[in-house]
C-alpha cells in the first residue's frame, strides 16, 4: 500500500470501520478510487465515500480518531466534508439525492439511500461501491449500473438517461472527453449523442471548473482524443471557438493547405510526448488560432499567414480572461504564441549572432518550451521532410548554447547598472535612466560591444552625454 505520512491506506480504512461500528452506520468506499482499483492502480490521491447517514457528522468523528493530524473542510449544505492529508484527500458524503433547476447547477439536497446516490453519479465505472469492514474494503462490489461489465469493456456509459445526467451538471461533458483520453475508453453512442444534444448546457457552468476539467483533459497522455471528442460533439464552440475555428481544409488552382485543426491536435500530442506542462500543451493547442483570420491566398506565393502569431497573442489574452486564467499563465501561452514563428527563420549558416542573442533575451526562461513547442509543430508525414526540419532545430539549439556560453546570456541585462548610472549622470530616477540601459543592451545584442562590464561602461561614457542632453524632453513627458 502506498504510504501517506506515516500512514498507510490500511490504517486509514481500520480507523473507518471502527467509526462505522461506533456510530452504527454503513461506509462505502465510492466513484473513482473503486473504479482504479479494479483496473490495477493503486496510487488515487482522491479517496471519496459515502455514508450510510450523515457525512459530516462522520467526518468530525474521524477527525477526532485523526487527532486533527490533517485538515477538514465543512460544507454543510450538501453534508458533505474533505478531510485533507499531506498527498491525500478523504471525502465524506451523506448518501443523498439531488435535484435541479434548468438555470443553476446548486443543487437541491436530501438524504436517501445507497442505489439511489450511485445514480446521480457521471459514469457506470464511477457508480460501483465497497463497503468498509474490518478487513478493510469488502471483496463485494455494489454494482447496480453494470460499471464492472462496462470496465472491462472500456466503456463510458452514463447511470441515467444521459440527457438527465448532463443536464443536471454539463461539466460532465468535458469529463467523459476527459476520461475517454486518460482511461482509453469508447463513448457510448447514445452517450455521446447526448453531448452533442446538450453542449449548450455548458453556459451554466463557472468558468473556473471549466478551466480546471479541461485542464485536466490536457495533462492526459494523448489529449487529442478527449480534444477531437470535445470538437465532434460542439462543445468547443461553448468555451474556446477559436479552436473550433480551425477546421477546414482550402483548395485555390489546385493548391491545397492542410486541415489546422487536425494539425493542432498533433502538435498537442507531439507536446505531451515530449513534457508533462499543461499550459505548454495549451499553448500548442493555441498556438494557430489567429491563422483562421489571416489566411489569404496570394498568388505567386500561395496560402498565406502573415502576423497570424501577433494576432494569436491577442486571442490568447482574450480567452485568458474568459477562463479565468491566472495573469501569469495567460502571459506564459502568450508568449509561445507571438515567438513560435522566430526560430524559423533563424536556421540559416549565415543568420548572425545578434538575432540568435535577441531569440534568447526576448524568451529567458521560456527559450527551451518555445523550442520544444517548434519541434513539436513539425507534423509533416514526409520523414525525409521531417528529418531535415529536426535537423534544423538542432543546428539552432546548437547556436544558442554556443552564444549563451560565449556572451555570458544566461541573465543578460546591463552590465551598468541604473543606480551607477543616477551617480554619475547625477540623475533622479525616471525615463533618462531607461533609456541608457537600453542603449547598452542594445549594443550588447548588436554585437557592438561584448556583455561585459568594462565595455559596457566604456560605452556608456561615450553616450551619456548625448542623451543628457535630452534628459529634459523625456522628463516631461
Amino acid at each position: 500500500m502506498r504510504l501517506y505520512k506515516n500512514m498507510n491506506l490500511k490504517k486509514i480504512l481500520n480507523i473507518i470501520y471502527s467509526i462505522t461500528k461506533k456510530e452504527k452506520v454503513d461506509v462505502y468506499a465510492v466513484g473513482g478510487f473503486v473504479r482504479d482499483r479494479l483496473l490495477g492502480f493503486e496510487n488515487s490521491k482522491d479517496l471519496d465515500f459515502v455514508v450510510i447517514g450523515s457525512g459530516l457528522k462522520f467526518a468530525k468523528k474521524f477527525d477526532e480518531a485523526m487527532k486533527q493530524a490533517g485538515s477538514l473542510v465543512e460544507f454543510p449544505d450538501f453534508d458533505t466534508a474533505r478531510y485533507v492529508l499531506p498527498n491525500l484527500e478523504l471525502e465524506f458524503a451523506g448518501a443523498r439525492i439531488e435535484s435541479y433547476n434548468e438555470t443553476s447547477r446548486k443543487p437541491k439536497v436530501s438524504a436517501t439511500n445507497l442505489e439511489i446516490d450511485l445514480q446521480r453519479r457521471d459514469f457506470t465505472v464511477n457508480a460501483m461501491a465497497q463497503k468498509v469492514i474490518a478487513s478493510g474494503l469488502s471483496k463485494t462490489i455494489v454494482d447496480p449500473f453494470g460499471g464492472e461489465k462496462d470496465l472491462k469493456n472500456k466503456i463510458l456509459r452514463t447511470p441515467l438517461n444521459p440527457d438527465t445526467t448532463f443536464s443536471e451538471d454539463p461539466l460532465r461533458m468535458l469529463r467523459a472527453a476527459r476520461f475517454a483520453s486518460q482511461l482509453g475508453f469508447m463513448i457510448e453512442a447514445n452517450t455521446y449523442e447526448a453531448m452533442s444534444r446538450n453542449c449548450k448546457r455548458l453556459r451554466i457552468v463557472s468558468a473556473e471548473r471549466i478551466q480546471e476539467e479541461f485542464f485536466k483533459l490536457l495533462a492526459t497522455k494523448k489529449p487529442s482524443i478527449g480534444l477531437r471528442i470535445l470538437y465532434d460533439a460542439g462543445l468547443f464552440g461553448m468555451f474556446l471557438p477559436e479552436v473550433k475555428s480551425l477546421y477546414g481544409v482550402d483548395e485555390v488552382f489546385g493548391q491545397i493547405h492542410k486541415d489546422v485543426l487536425e494539425h493542432t491536435f498533433k502538435v498537442v500530442d507531439n507536446i505531451a510526448e515530449k513534457s508533462d506542462k499543461v499550459t505548454l500543451r495549451l499553448a500548442g493547442l493555441l498556438h494557430d488560432i489567429g491563422k483562421p483570420v489571416t489566411k489569404k491566398f496570394v498568388r505567386g506565393r500561395g496560402w498565406t499567414f502573415d502576423m497570424h502569431e501577433h494576432l494569436g497573442k491577442k486571442f490568447v489574452h482574450i480567452i485568458g480572461r474568459r477562463l479565468r486564467f491566472s495573469s501569469d499563465d495567460t502571459k506564459y501561452i502568450a508568449k509561445l504564441v507571438r515567438w513560435h514563428q522566430q526560430p524559423i527563420g533563424l536556421m540559416d549558416a549565415k543568420i548572425t549572432d545578434s538575432a540568435i542573442r535577441r531569440l534568447i533575451v526576448t524568451l529567458g526562461d521560456e527559450l527551451n518550451d518555445l523550442l520544444i513547442l517548434c519541434r513539436s509543430d513539425i507534423t509533416t508525414g514526409n520523414p525525409i521532410k521531417k528529418d531535415k526540419r529536426l535537423k534544423n532545430y538542432d543546428y539552432l539549439e546548437k547556436r544558442i548554447t554556443e552564444v549563451i556560453e560565449t556572451d555570458k546570456l544566461r541573465a543578460f541585462q546591463s552590465p551598468v547598472r541604473g543606480e551607477e548610472i543616477m551617480s554619475v549622470c547625477g540623475l533622479k530616477p525616471g525615463p533618462t535612466i531607461g533609456k541608457i540601459k537600453d542603449a547598452i543592451e542594445e549594443a550588447i545584442l548588436d554585437g557592438k560591444i561584448k556583455n561585459d562590464y568594462d565595455e559596457a561602461k566604456k560605452y556608456f561614457e561615450g553616450i551619456k552625454d548625448e542623451y543628457l542632453k535630452k534628459a529634459g524632453e523625456w522628463e516631461k513627458i
